[in-house]
């Protein structure tokens, strides 16, 4: 029985990428809802799945979040995990995409929960804007500010997984891409521009036709004007997705007893702490000044600048401090076989019993692991889809 995953918006559920993917259930907003039918919603959930991720972004009005809360308190349940994102809505909507493909899979409901703060690691959102005076939700500089009231003026944005701005067609800075094999999500708004499919395609080496879909409701408030196209490259093979969820260590978490993959229990938001001195692990000193090296824990991320260099990885409730492997590794030259080599034997009660430089890097990752709905023969159980 896969893991129901629920979002609070319409917005956030993309068709899917195959036929058999279990599809995410929309929860209706609070206004003008009795909080007794939103109980019945999740407790009708609760009673077919199991256990229920919901996706709810940090933009979502105050009032989404406080419905979730009152009646996660009202069921007592422990079976409900929500889950925030700070990705746009685009993003967002590709990162419940991905939920959904390896909730068909079979990850413990802990897991699947914890992995949307890894998953986010791998999507590029961002957006051409033709303008930014009402943006807030990345840094601006005051340059950037006036150029936008300049007719004409466009500028690329990217959200994450790392901010960064430039301007359209001034011949400066590029947009720093993923480099690895991806595929790019478009969304237009009132800008009529081409730009992501004949500046970003090339220089971010996507193959494949571009896909297009309908613009979020909720884009124009994230990013400040209705003026946009909104972008994102993700990765888009499940098999992939599940290597890379499956290569990361797992953990038990010590309050709820749920597995967990990070630093922070996807259920009960308990961070992972170990008893070791010296802060070792995920609770202690991971990313806290004057703290020890990322790479001292039993898990840490590894940057294209190398350990330590990402200017996100602020402590363990940055939800972007997630991360087992290289993102560069995953490139279009194609998986290889994990070699035993890479895997170091050792004592599964120590904290560091797995150092990211002996874990196998996702280049590693053989997409052996064929998606369920994708191999299934006679008398095969294909995954049920929510309503």
């Amino acid at each position: 029985m896969p893991t129901a995953i629920a979002v609070t918006s319409a917005d956030l559920v993309l068709p899917p990428t195959d036929p058999g993917t279990p599809r995410a259930a929309v929860l209706p907003p609070p206004e003008g809802r009795p909080l007794d039918a939103s109980v019945a919603d999740l407790q009708q959930l609760l009673a077919r799945y199991g256990h229920v991720v919901v996706v709810c972004p940090t933009s979502a009005p105050a009032a989404v979040e406080r419905r979730l809360h009152a009646v996660r308190s009202l069921l007592e349940s422990d079976r409900i995990a929500l889950v925030r994102t700070d990705l746009p809505p685009l993003g967002a909507a590709v990162l419940v995409r991905q939920l959904c493909l390896l909730a068909g899979y079979d990850f413990s409901p802990g897991v699947l929960a914890s992995a949307a703060r890894l998953l986010a690691h791998y999507i590029y959102a961002g957006a051409v804007l033709g303008s930014v005076s009402r943006l807030d939700r990345v840094p601006v500089g005051l340059g950037s500010h006036l150029k936008s009231w300049l007719p004409g003026a466009h500028f690329a944005v990217l959200a994450g997984p790392t901010p960064q701005m430039v301007r359209v067609g001034d011949g400066g800075e590029a947009l720093a891409g993923p480099e690895f094999t991806t595929e790019l999500l478009l969304a237009r708004g009132r800008l009529q521009t081409d730009w992501p499919a004949t500046a970003l395609v090339p220089r971010w080496r996507i193959p494949g036709p571009v896909q297009e879909t309908a613009l979020p409701a909720a884009s124009p408030g994230w990013w400040g004007t209705g003026k946009l196209v909104e972008f994102a490259a993700y990765l888009p093979d499940p098999a992939v997705l599940h290597q890379l969820v499956s290569s990361v260590r797992r953990e038990t978490c010590h309050w709820c007893g749920m597995d967990l993959i990070g630093d922070r229990c996807g259920f009960c938001a308990a961070p992972l702490t170990h008893p070791e001195p010296g802060g070792h692990g995920y609770g202690g000193s991971y990313g806290e000044a004057g703290g020890a090296d990322p790479r001292a824990g039993a898990y840490a991320t590894t940057y294209p600048g190398g350990p330590g260099t990402d200017p996100h990885a602020v402590g363990p409730a940055d939800p972007r401090a997630v991360g087992p492997a290289d993102p560069r590794a995953l490139g279009p030259a194609g998986p290889r076989a994990v070699d035993p080599a890479d895997l170091r034997t050792a004592d599964p009660t120590d904290p560091r019993a797995l150092d990211p430089a002996d874990a196998p890097a996702p280049h590693a990752l053989r997409p052996a692991v064929p998606h369920p709905t994708r191999s299934l023969g006679p008398g095969a159980h294909t995954p049920r889809a929510l309503p």
